[in-house]
């Protein structure tokens, strides 16, 4: 037998030559190894918009990441996942052996699951390899491990590691896994908080549903008690703090809502503030978002946000039926609010939510006529600039008394003193309707802007001419591709500016002619560094407060005793315009009052036929005008944005002169009506002019084509 088996020297020189041969394969297999590019996915983050207040408001992107600094997190919420997973994490080279050989065993023992890799391996592991277990992908852990512990600082390596964790509920990374399960950013979590992520780490399938399985929380309760005591054994919490978190109870996480992101109007929001980052930031592109990493700071209000969905939403329950009136379906609502100090975008109504298969935004939508809330813009345009009354003429000054012949059918005259024409017209020359065939005669255009008659103002449009009432309104922030091109009908609404844009308008009257241009973005970091380019913009000077307060003037009148009178509800000093289209196919109110601009469409429009359909019967009106809907919508949402503030008076309108009248106004004509400064007025009650229609004007008939109210 001797002669057979090995002697102690051959036996030891084996063994030597094996480790030997072990060792130069593990050294070659070491040196030849390199640290590989980290996995695209570990790239990507989500993208997160926050509420003026600094809440999260949503978040989008295909990956709910965001990541942060090391310095975000708590000390002993870090000192949570140390305690967890890797105690010596300080003092080991990245692998630690009898860390993995005591999980082994314990495990075999049938105690709790505990992690046999390292915090650098699990950091290598989710960043730069895969999740399978083979023994060839486990070998190379270890090797690019040791690497990455002598390459890297254990604060960087920490930091790879919370921002790459699994905690379940889509959550990657220790940020997203603080808003998923507490609602709080990572800087608010506490020790007992980060004690649960960090037990969730291993079982994140399980303890995601820690809020409605009993046994997940049972287990996830166990966990966690264990790694508050690991805290303790290893000298990050002291016995009388755990026994203090210990009588605070188990951190129950709150509920989870999958796919509950962008519902409510949070798409709108995001989409709106997505889009205004584009266009202030050239280098932010869809495929950059797509990687995610944006923290995007909105200007909207949390509340004022709440308080417009709900106006709709009531509104919407008391005065439409669609489930037992066919006109009532597809109705649209968009609305904006906007604070004319600033411009800051503070609500918007987007529409019945993303949720409900509704992606287009009602309230930044290009496409639905303003009708008369583009009357102020003219009036506004006129006594700023004034009117050539007669061919050839300088300029003459208009004001709010002055007279225009308010009879309906009546025809139109350019600056040239050539009549209008209109080719729909069977004598071709253009004849003006109303709402209503009343013959006001010759009116002032305060009366016809506060009972909305059409004529008046499309003689001054074309009196103060189409290149001055474009100027102005582009002044007041609408944007030039919404305007109508020249025509008759543009002075009374064939534009279609946004509702953002028209609140942004009347703010700029509410703010004295000072314009700030509606803005959605007040800061955006990426991957912690601040981008350029997203201060609030400068308030410029559009009109001179003369001009601006006297159409303000005039706009109180519109509520206190013209279409408007249903806003008096809100019980404030407030000024706004109703605004109708041809065929009623949208409804509008604009109004203000120092402190806040808001405007409110209605339309009618089927998703699977994007085209705009009548409004007549909708809430079982024979006609829908935007003195009744829309000025509901404005006086609920407006009384609810505003409670508690003080009512603010507009300022005085500086006098502006004597104004001149249209040509032909009879000097027996009666007197303007007075300001609404001047006196209270009482809705339906209007003195009718009785002086004779000016040269040319037909007989009274039914209107046809018309934009009124």
């Amino acid at each position: 037998m001797r002669r057979w088996l090995p002697s102690w020297r051959q036996v030891l020189g084996s063994s030597l030559l094996g480790v030997g041969a072990v060792a130069a394969a593990v050294g070659y297999a070491y040196a030849t190894t390199t640290i590989p590019d980290p996995n695209p996915s570990t790239l990507l983050q989500n993208n997160v918009y926050y509420w003026s207040d600094g809440t999260v408001l949503a978040t989008d992107g295909t990956v709910n990441r965001e990541n942060v600094s090391l310095a975000q997190v708590p000390a002993d919420v870090q000192g949570d996942f140390i305690a967890a997973e890797n105690a010596s994490f300080y003092t080991d080279p990245g692998i630690d052996p009898q860390g993995i050989a005591r999980a082994v065993a314990h495990m075999a023992e049938g105690g709790s699951v505990q992690s046999g890799s390292t915090i650098t391996q699990q950091f290598v592991k989710n960043t730069y390899l895969d999740q399978s277990q083979t023994l060839s992908r486990k070998f190379r852990e270890l090797l690019i491990s040791v690497k990455i512990g002598a390459s890297m600082s254990k604060q960087q390596i920490l930091q790879g590691y919370l921002n790459t964790c699994y905690f379940g509920r889509q959550a990657n990374g220790v940020q997203a896994a603080a808003r998923v399960y507490y609602g709080v950013p990572v800087e608010k979590l506490n020790v007992s908080q980060g004690a649960f992520l960090a037990a969730a780490v291993n079982e994140p399938s399980l303890f995601q549903h820690a809020d409605s399985d009993p046994g997940a929380r049972a287990q996830a309760r166990a966990r966690w008690s264990w790694v508050l005591d690991r805290m303790v054994e290893t000298g990050k919490l002291t016995r009388a703090q755990r026994a203090r978190y210990a009588a605070a109870g188990f951190p129950a996480p709150r509920k989870w809502a999958p796919g509950s992101a962008l519902t409510g109007q949070a798409g709108y929001l995001a989409q709106l503030a997505r889009a205004y980052v584009q266009q202030h930031d050239p280098g932010v592109t869809d495929s950059s978002l797509s990687r995610g990493g944006y923290q995007i700071h909105t200007t909207f209000d949390r509340k004022r946000t709440a308080d417009l969905a709900r106006a709709v939403a009531e509104v919407r329950a008391q005065r439409l039926d669609p489930r037992h009136r066919k006109a009532d379906r597809d109705v649209q609502v968009g609305a904006a609010s906007v604070d004319p100090a600033t411009g800051r975008i503070l609500a918007v109504y987007g529409g019945p939510g993303y949720g409900k298969g509704h992606y287009a935004d009602n309230a930044d939508t290009s496409g639905v006529p303003v009708g008369s809330t583009f009357k102020p813009v003219v009036l506004a345009s006129a006594l700023q600039y004034g009117a050539v009354l007669e061919p050839g003429a300088s300029p003459a000054t208009i004001t709010p008394a002055s007279r225009f012949d308010g009879d309906d059918g009546i025809r139109i005259k350019d600056r040239q003193g050539a009549y209008v024409t209109d080719d729909k017209d069977p004598t071709g020359l253009l004849h003006q309707h109303n709402d209503t065939p009343q013959r006001w005669g010759y009116i002032s255009l305060r009366k016809a802007m506060e009972q909305s008659v059409n004529t008046p103002y499309v003689q001054l449009g074309e009196d103060v001419g189409y290149p001055g009432v474009a100027r102005t309104a582009k002044a007041l922030g609408l944007r030039s591709e919404s305007l109508a091109a020249p025509s008759a009908g543009f002075y009374i609404g064939t534009s279609t500016p946004s509702a953002i844009r028209m609140a942004g308008a009347y703010a700029t009257f509410a703010a004295s002619g000072t314009q700030s241009t509606p803005y959605s973005v007040t800061r955006v970091t990426h991957d912690g560094a601040v981008l350029p380019g997203f201060r609030a913009p400068t308030p410029v000077r559009a009109l001179p407060s003369a001009v601006a307060d006297n159409v303000t003037d005039v706009l109180r009148g519109v509520i206190a005793r013209g279409t408007g009178t249903k806003a008096q509800a809100l019980g404030r000093t407030a000024a706004g315009k109703t605004g109708t289209t041809d065929d009623y196919r949208s409804a509008w109110f604009v109004g203000y009052t120092r402190q806040l601009a808001t405007s409110v469409v209605l339309f009618k429009e089927d998703a699977t036929h994007p085209q705009l359909q009548s409004l007549v019967g909708v809430g079982g009106l024979r006609k829908v005008f935007g003195g009744d809907i829309p000025t509901e919508i404005w006086t609920r949402y407006m009384r609810d944005a505003l409670a508690g503030r003080p009512d603010l008076p507009f300022p005085d309108p500086a006098p502006l002169g004597h104004g001149s009248d249209e040509p032909g106004v009879p000097s027996a004509s009666p007197s303007p009506s007075p300001s609404p400064t001047a006196r209270p007025g009482r809705p339906g009650r209007h003195a009718t002019a009785t002086a004779a229609p000016g040269p040319g004007a037909p007989t009274a008939r039914p209107c046809h084509g018309r934009k009124c109210r």
